[in-house]
């Protein structure tokens, strides 16, 4: 495996992120029709974070919070059930028009009506993330972590949040942290800071290990070339993808993995699901579109990396490492909540080998 991981590290994932939570119509119906809801705490992040953390592997989450919020109190207890340490500094709301933890309003869609997703981030606490806040020296230096997965989400969430993950990609090189990063481009949060966020990104891809991302991530954060348009489904894209990826290479030349999932849309209900990796010089690793049930896609590529790194941290062979990840974010779509819960790791391997027969 050309992942060497620190062996005497106390956490296996460090994520940094910004809480907040996600409030979902019951029943598959649309917001604008709707009064009766389920509220979840959730983040990208954590999301990731979490297929390790139920498989026993400890995990730590750097964030903000709310001082004497009930939401903040909700966000700690749900971070606690899924078996994960926290640390982050207590932030006064101030008036009626300060602080809170941010609001994602989303229905799962049903059938032929796609999914509606409503973002309300107006005061959010996470885009105060601060490295002032932070004894990185004692989290990498003394406790130690194995992979720090940084998502472009939080890289450009804030001028402060984008210091923040350049200052834990340096203190996670200088410490033999491996780093993995998603991606993540969000049009919205880039607007008007492109080129900071594109020097910042190029920076943290530089020293990355584990680098994710679709051809839009690459294309618009980084300026590299995608897969040429045309082709009849994504099992046609393939060579175009890889074609993609093996630019990304040359561009950022320290990673050893390079990553993306497919996904091709049949029905809310139904997607085409693949994934490509490249490990090393030329290990690829390809998983042509599957069919799979979905009952809320939200989180369902989040669960693949989440599944992917559990390989890598396993030390299983690379071909593992994907195998593993799809079946992950095929798991997160059956859920309601946004990250997977497995019970097992042979939850995960049934779904790979499509045993989906009952257990007793």
């Amino acid at each position: 495996m050309s992942l060497e991981l620190k062996n005497d590290a106390k956490y296996s994932i460090l994520v940094p992120t910004s809480m907040g939570v996600r409030i979902t119509p019951v029943n598959g119906q649309p917001v604008h029709s709707s009064n009766m809801y389920m509220m979840q705490a959730t983040s990208a992040e954590t999301n990731v974070a979490s297929v390790s953390s139920f498989l026993g592997l400890p995990v730590k989450v750097l964030t903000t919070f709310v001082k004497g919020s009930p939401v903040a109190q909700f966000i700690k207890s749900n971070l606690k059930s899924r078996h994960m340490d926290y640390e982050g500094p207590e932030v006064e709301q101030g008036d009626p028009w300060g602080y809170r933890h941010q609001f994602n309003i989303a229905d799962s869609g049903f059938g032929s009506r796609g999914p509606r997703v409503q973002n309300d981030r107006a005061g959010e606490v996470g885009r105060t993330l601060n490295v002032k806040d932070f004894d990185l020296e004692r989290i990498f230096g003394e406790e130690g972590v194995k992979i720090v997965h940084i998502s472009g989400l939080i890289a450009a969430l804030s001028p402060e949040t984008s210091q923040f993950c350049l200052e834990l990609a340096r203190a996670a090189k200088k410490h033999g942290t491996k780093i993995s990063f998603d991606l993540n481009h969000r049009a919205s949060f880039w607007k008007g800071r492109e080129k900071e966020l594109r020097e910042n990104f190029t920076e943290i891809a530089s020293v990355t290990d584990i680098l994710i991302g679709n051809e839009e991530d690459f294309q618009l954060c980084f300026g590299i070339e995608g897969p040429p348009a045309g082709g009849e489904g994504i099992k046609a894209k393939i060579e175009g993808f890889k074609g993609l990826i093996n630019r990304v290479k040359e561009t950022f030349p320290n990673a050893s993995v390079f990553t993306t999932t497919l996904r091709e849309v049949v029905s809310v209900n139904e997607h085409l699901w693949g994934a490509i990796m490249l490990e090393g010089e030329n290990n690829w690793q390809v998983i042509e579109p599957r069919t799979i049930n979905v009952l809320d896609r939200i989180g369902g590529g989040d669960g693949f990396v989440g599944g992917l790194l559990y390989g890598i941290l396993k030390g299983w062979e690379p071909e593992k490492w994907p195998q593993f990840g799809w079946a992950s974010g095929a798991m997160a779509a059956t859920f309601l909540t946004d990250y997977a819960q497995p019970a097992d790791e042979e939850m995960v391997w049934s779904i790979w080998k499509g045993n989906a027969r009952v257990k007793r």
